[in-house]
């Protein structure tokens, strides 16, 4: 939907926005928070990848916004803020006081006020539409490889290097440990990933491909982290933003004998990811990240 926007802008001269909105409704509503898929800065830096002169425009969702009737909503957002003369949305759009507008009435709204609205079709595939929802049952499941196929990437974590209790350098196994993530776990297990380090101006730089371990860490008794080991990299890390890719799920989790056991299948552990990412090479749109 969004490259038929810009392409459509383009054609016809235009400046390309991209209208979001922030918090997510069920907040607003008191519904309870959603699973995060995206944080919106991440959201915007893919947004814009698309094309240059793209802007993204993130409007407060409000109880006062959620007011709005479908005829409100079209004269004040998109005409009178935006000044709009295209709107490209989806085929199963809503807006206006309790969802009550749709396409056709927008096409009706717009020729009154100056813009022409058009739908584009839902991407998908042989199982159906892409959707949110869908990404978030294959992540919760642990299927990351369909939770690639409709988000385009890898899902990815984010979160900042704490301080563990440095039984993985005891190990030979160093690991970061992860706290402070917003995005939707997985389920609990053992994964492929990929890891970018988050400067202070938000820009990643890809760092190296890793395992990451996710759940309660049975054999230790050592309570429920997220952990990543990275492939011949030994650096500091504490107090680090990282992006990780989780690429693919190697085991679910489980409890050993024995430490010298535990040792043994992160050794396979990691033989196995180095196999799974061997192919696996940065974006060449990311900047330098791999994703």
């Amino acid at each position: 939907m969004i490259t038929l926007g810009v392409e459509r802008a383009r054609a016809l001269g235009l400046v390309p926005l991209v209208l979001t909105f922030d918090p997510h409704p069920a907040v607003v509503f008191r519904r309870g928070e959603p699973l995060v898929l995206t944080p919106l800065s991440r959201k915007v830096e893919l947004a814009c990848r698309l094309a240059p002169e793209l802007a993204v425009v993130v409007e407060p969702f409000t109880l006062e916004l959620a007011a709005l009737s479908a005829a409100e909503f079209a004269e004040r957002v998109l005409a009178r803020a935006l000044g709009a003369r295209l709107v490209v949305v989806g085929s199963d759009f809503r807006f206006g006081r309790g969802r009550t507008g749709d396409l056709g009435e927008l096409v009706a709204l717009g020729q009154n006020l100056g813009f022409e609205a058009s739908a584009a079709a839902t991407a998908g595939d042989e199982q159906g539409p892409f959707s949110s929802t869908r990404a978030r049952q294959a992540i919760l499941a642990g299927n990351m490889a369909a939770a690639e196929e409709v988000l385009g990437r890898p899902h990815a974590l984010t979160g900042r290097v704490i301080h563990g209790d440095g039984r993985g350098r005891r190990l030979a196994v160093p690991t970061a440990n992860l706290g402070e993530i917003r995005e939707v776990l997985p389920a609990d297990g053992v994964y492929a990933c990929l890891v970018d380090r988050l400067g202070a101006d938000g820009r990643a730089v890809g760092l190296a491909p890793g395992v990451m371990n996710l759940g309660v860490r049975p054999t230790v008794r050592a309570g429920r982290s997220v952990e990543v080991h990275l492939f011949d990299l030994d650096q500091d890390l504490y107090g680090a933003d990282l992006r990780v890719h989780v690429t693919a799920r190697l085991r679910g989790e489980q409890r050993f004998s024995d430490l010298d056991a535990l040792v043994v299948q992160i050794g396979r552990d990691i033989a196995d990811a180095r196999v799974l990412l061997a192919d696996r090479r940065p974006d060449p749109n990311a900047a330098g990240a791999w994703y």
